[in-house]
């Protein structure tokens, strides 16, 4: 029977302590971006584009008869830089709590490898 055994205890050991860390911290990262706390405003990725307000023609139809050439009230449609920013921030938390999730299915593994490890210990070979 094969074994699922693929590490040693120590790197076992040290899969467990980094995945806590990286669950901790990257949970609490999380939290502090859904929350949009300024002091992480560094680490979100915006352009140029949105910070700027910009308005653009929603609805452009034109009335053409045959010989005047009208225009029915434009609808402009705006972007709201706070709301594209906000928008960023819980992207990034959505990210941190993604990342959280993946270290705790290495944390998993990891715990897995120490029993496998403790187990291999008690066996006679």
């Amino acid at each position: 029977m094969p074994s699922l055994l693929f590490c040693g205890p120590k790197l076992a050991a040290c899969g467990i302590v980094l995945s806590t860390w990286g669950v901790i911290m990257l949970s609490m990262l999380g939290i502090f971006f859904s929350a949009k706390s300024a002091v992480l405003i560094e680490d979100v990725p915006f352009t140029e584009e949105d910070i700027r307000e910009e308005c653009s023609l929603g609805d452009h139809k034109r009335l053409i008869s045959t010989a005047l050439l009208t225009y029915r009230p434009q609808i402009f449609e705006c972007k709201n830089p706070p709301q594209n920013i906000y928008g960023l921030y819980n992207q990034v938390g959505i990210n941190c709590f993604i990342a959280a999730a993946i270290y705790v299915g290495v944390g998993a593994v990891s715990l897995c490898q120490v029993r496998l490890n403790k187990r291999q210990e008690y066996m006679v070979t």
